[in-house]
């Protein structure tokens, strides 16, 4: 197996994670003020700090906040996040042109920050109003590729994490699931029989054969038929009912499961842990499976017997957290794991939503 390697730019976290949100809105403040700070200024040599170019300022400042939380949270969702461009840039222009005119004039009426009191010439008025919306234009048009950026580079980080995160999966299940050791039982348990029941030394070798087949082939794929995984999980449970005297299982299917497609190996994980979980050497276990399917939603229950005396815990297998890690990249918000155990049992049960 290829080993995958995700490498992010260090710049790509800070626009896309979670935990710069903060650091984000500080960045965006500063860049505010940068841009409003002007109005304290006569000319470039002479600072004026009277409580109207204050009062100015603050209006200023207010007011490209305002155009940021209109365009971030309204315009940018309404239109440009369902591909409508040409309304999107329409309201844009418009929003900022009205805006823009409503600031000039309570600034002209109430806060006196003009360098001189003397009257404008209509060029003037023009061109200060045609550069200062020229100006906040290019502002939304940045504001606007960073928000369209960030879904695009959190679609990718994700891609690579899954890709990452199941290559990891599907390597550690075959090191220690399909294992020489396991492999190696098999084959001898099939040669044991082949004298006297060849038929059912075919039949192991056969399950054997599918097993590796599913895992060589469909266990790369994007998704699987859920009929397919759930062949998979009978395969492993019928090779283990060979090498174990007292091992019984079930697997129940309820609801239309045939049109379901899931991400490959997604519960063998969990089967893998009940099986190794069981076993008892002074009596009986058994693992139960069912599936279910009632209104979009898939409900996966693992149940298995718990061993009279503690099983030491070995070193394998692809762990809880990992388990979790895969399904919050594969189905984030439309999962939901329960874990229940009792002297006699343990049970996992799986709600996937929205399956089709």
């Amino acid at each position: 197996m290829m080993d995958v390697k995700v490498e992010h730019n260090k710049g790509i976290p800070f626009l896309t994670s979670d935990a710069y949100r903060i650091h984000r809105h500080l960045f965006l403040q500063g860049i505010i003020l940068l841009i409003t700070i002007g109005v304290f200024f006569d000319t470039p040599d002479t600072l004026n700090l009277s409580v109207n170019r204050f009062w100015g300022w603050l209006t200023y400042y207010l007011f490209m906040n305002m155009l940021v939380f209109v365009n971030v949270y309204v315009l940018f969702p309404y239109f440009l996040a369902k591909d409508k461009i040409v309304p999107y840039v329409l309201s844009v222009v418009l929003f900022t042109f009205f805006a823009l005119l409503i600031l000039m004039v309570l600034q002209d009426q109430f806060y006196d920050i003009a360098v001189t009191r003397q009257e404008p010439s209509a060029l003037a008025i023009f061109l200060s109003l045609s550069s200062s919306f020229l100006a906040i234009l290019l502002f939304m048009g940045g504001m606007s590729a960073v928000l369209l950026f960030k879904p695009i580079m959190y679609s990718r980080i994700k891609k690579q994490e899954l890709q990452k995160v199941a290559s990891e999966s599907e390597l550690k299940f075959l090191k220690s699931q399909i294992n020489p050791h396991f492999l190696f039982n098999t084959i001898n348990n099939a040669n044991i029989l082949v004298e006297d029941e060849p038929e059912m030394a075919q039949h192991i070798l056969t399950k054997l054969d599918d097993l590796l087949r599913f895992q060589l082939t469909d266990g790369f794929k994007d998704k699987v038929r859920l009929t397919d995984d759930i062949r998979l999980l009978i395969d492993y449970l019928e090779l283990e009912k060979v090498r174990r005297d007292q091992f019984e299982f079930t697997v129940e299917m309820d609801g239309a499961l045939d049109h379901i497609v899931v991400a490959p190996l997604l519960f063998i994980p969990f089967v893998e842990n009940a099986v190794k979980h069981n076993l008892d050497s002074n009596g009986a276990s058994y693992v139960k499976l069912n599936f279910k399917v009632e209104n979009e939603t898939l409900v996966f229950t693992c149940e298995n017997s718990k061993p009279q005396r503690p099983v030491p815990q070995k070193v394998g297998g692809i762990g809880l957290v990992n388990i979790v890690r895969r399904l919050n990249l594969l189905y984030a918000n439309t999962y939901t794991l329960e874990k229940i155990e009792t002297a006699q049992n343990y049970t996992v049960k799986l709600k996937l939503c929205s399956v089709s």
